[in-house]
């Protein structure tokens, strides 16, 4: 990805003594840098996403602009497109909430078959 992201991880993914919510950036596969202290490289399973774009904010109406895409997820059915949500499959993850862009949020799904 070309930025770091905040992610709510699901219970299969958390390390005892973790927080459920984490920052993270990806690095290649064979990434053998320095780590941060406090940080640690986890390895997610590919996954498919579904992405939230709510429409630009003045910054100051961050809190709302969130919110407005958080109840736009809750009342979405993605049945009626052929998915199911898949929480256990992946973090849901949020961008840096940027105004100007609005606030970007992606949750896991799986094809309903």
């Amino acid at each position: 990805m070309y930025e770091p992201i905040g992610m709510w991880l699901p219970e299969n993914l958390q390390w005892p003594g973790t927080s459920v919510y984490a920052q993270g950036v990806e690095v290649p596969v064979d990434y053998r840098g320095e780590i941060p202290t406090g940080m640690e490289i986890i390895d997610l399973s590919p996954c498919k996403m579904m992405v939230f774009h709510g429409q630009p904010y003045p910054e100051e109406e961050m809190g709302e602009a969130i919110g407005a895409v958080w109840d736009a997820i809750e009342k979405y059915t993605p049945e009626t497109y052929g998915f199911k949500w898949a929480d256990q499959d992946g973090p849901r993850f949020q961008l840096a909430p940027i105004g100007e862009r609005g606030y970007i949020e992606a949750r896991p799904v799986q094809a309903i078959r």
